[in-house]
């Protein structure tokens, strides 16, 4: 079975960028979808975006559209998430998840991915 593994996270002020990195631990990501979830104190977990086995394509939450974006290396099992002009309301900890099997393209709903990682801090100061 894969397991996500996150990194990159870290402290940035507004404006900043960031990129974070999923790598895939003892397996590969073939044939799963994978997705970016974060998570607030005190918040539920919420969907980010996500990119698709095979095609590539990319989802992406309306809060975060235009800013991230999800890229993916499929020789190296990697998945990345660039987050540009970053906001303090998108601090919170990432996840990375892996999907087998998306029921409807419903990327948004956590409850569709097999398998998380153990979640990266991102901190925005203002």
């Amino acid at each position: 079975q894969v397991r996500p593994v996150e990194s990159g996270g870290g402290l940035v002020q507004a404006g900043g960028s960031l990129r974070l990195s999923c790598a895939a631990s003892g397996g590969t990501f073939n044939y799963y979808a994978i997705s970016w979830f974060r998570q607030a104190p005190g918040k539920e977990r919420e969907f980010v975006g996500a990119t698709t086995w095979g095609a590539g394509l990319t989802y992406y939450a309306d809060s975060v559209k235009g800013r991230f974006t999800i890229s993916k290396d499929n020789a190296k099992n990697m998945v990345y998430l660039q987050m540009n002009s970053l906001k303090p309301e998108d601090t919170a900890v990432y996840y990375c998840a892996a999907g087998r099997s998306i029921g409807g393209n419903r990327y948004w709903l956590p409850g569709q991915y097999d398998y998380w990682g153990q979640g990266t801090q991102v901190t925005v100061s203002s």
